[in-house]
């Protein structure tokens, strides 16, 4: 309650509220897990209080909060989840208008304002609170208008991860003609992403197969990312869907520059096929956020992350899970070339990652440990890359190497390692 009341302040004080004179409004999402319950009560009376007229959204995936955000003209977009975590545990994403991410430099504002003293409105001037589950049906409207082609034929299998696209997304393939097998897709607000999604992938690599479906996509918690297995079961990652979706963007003229923006998390397989297709790739740090800023920044629309936060900008303003399987099975329709074809534009190189624990990585930038990476860069050429970087939460520094052989690539990474763990105390 007191984090949305010093976000109602702070984004009002900041002007970020409508200049209308008409009271700010705000709309609230979650998912299905237990505690979103009592959260939600939390957070709309700590709006209410503020002076925030409220909508409540009811269970709808993040991109949902985020596009109702912008198609309602609310002032502040809240949504309740702890996104692929398990049901314990939970969290809180706030929008701006137009349903993008806060940048960190508010976000910090509020968290340093978190328990300051307010003035608050009394009679009249509180805020209003009312319901609005309707408006799901406004979201799988919109996801709709984006496609081009309908889905008719194929025989999909999709798995909600009991989370919060468990009525929209089969809602939203079936109308846009496809056969739709749901798992995952009974929450009791304890079973979020347990077993299921996009995190565990063996239900529906196995359902696939034994159905003879085309092939399944999963959903994280909140749906704002997305993975996928082909008919043989093989999984389909972050990486394979921006490239095919790349190339078919490309191929019809609406990649805007020629450019799809990835992490430097992504394989370096995706890169050579990109580069290979004439495609540019930019890379951001690891996170959807600072992807989403350097699209923004350079009018790029299309970025993403190996994890499967793919952002498609012409449609949507965060990663949106639905949206992307919407436009890999168009792809798939409109071809008529399988997911497993289609992913082959790229072959992945072995990617080997090691977490050097118990280390200080405020160190990862020392001489010992530097020569060491340069070492292995020029040993692995152009067939492979190193990348050292220092955990955001932990007392701990990330080794990822790649190379043409996993062999390689484990022998490179463990040397690594080693120095990190004699450099780096």
């Amino acid at each position: 309650m007191d984090l949305s009341v010093a976000a109602a302040h702070v984004l009002g004080d900041a002007g970020a509220f409508s200049a209308t004179g008409r009271r700010p409004v705000a709309v609230v999402g979650r998912d299905p897990r237990a505690s979103g319950e009592f959260l939600e009560a939390a957070v709309v009376a700590g709006l209410a209080a503020s002076g925030v007229d409220v909508l409540r959204l009811g269970v709808l995936p993040t991109p949902a909060v985020a596009h109702l955000t912008a198609a309602l003209g609310a002032d502040l977009g809240v949504m309740l989840s702890a996104s692929h975590n398990p049901a314990p545990d939970n969290g809180i994403k706030f929008l701006a208008r137009g349903g993008f991410k806060l940048s960190d430099s508010v976000e910090d504002e509020i968290e340093r304002r978190l328990g300051e003293q307010w003035s608050f409105p009394v009679g009249s001037g509180v805020g209003r609170v009312r319901d609005a589950y309707g408006e799901a049906d406004r979201y799988i409207s919109h996801v709709l208008t984006t496609m081009d082609h309908s889905l008719d034929g194929l025989n999909i299998v999709v798995d909600c991860a009991h989370g919060a696209a468990h009525m929209v997304a089969p809602e939203a393939l079936l109308r846009a003609g496809a056969r739709v097998e749901a798992i995952g897709a009974r929450p009791d607000g304890l079973n979020i992403n347990a077993e299921h999604g996009s995190t565990h992938l063996d239900k529906l690599q196995q359902i696939v197969v034994s159905r003879g479906a085309d092939l399944g996509v999963a959903y994280d918690g909140d749906a704002d990312r997305c993975l996928a297995v082909d008919h043989t079961g093989a999984i389909i990652d972050g990486d394979h869907i921006m490239a095919i979706l790349a190339a078919a963007m490309h191929g019809e003229g609406r990649l805007v520059k020629e450019t799809v923006v990835a992490t430097v998390m992504s394989n370096l397989g995706f890169k050579l096929a990109m580069r290979e297709a004439g495609i540019t790739v930019v890379e951001t740090a690891v996170g959807d956020r600072y992807v989403l800023e350097r699209m923004k920044a350079d009018g790029y629309n299309l970025g993403g992350e190996q994890s499967g936060h793919v952002i498609m900008l012409d449609h949507a303003t965060t990663g949106d899970g639905l949206l992307t399987s919407l436009h890999l099975l168009g792809v798939i329709a409109k071809s008529g070339v399988s997911l497993k074809e289609l992913a082959s534009v790229m072959t992945p190189l072995p990617q080997i990652l090691i977490n050097v624990k118990d280390v200080d990585k405020g160190k990862a930038t020392v001489p010992e440990l530097l020569a060491a990476v340069a070492e292995a860069e020029a040993e692995l050429g152009e067939t492979g890359r190193v990348l050292i970087r220092p955990s955001g939460t932990e007392p701990m520094i990330r080794v990822m190497v790649e190379a043409a052989s996993e062999e390689h690539a484990t022998q490179v990474a463990g040397r690594l390692a080693d120095v990190v763990r004699k450099a780096c105390i």
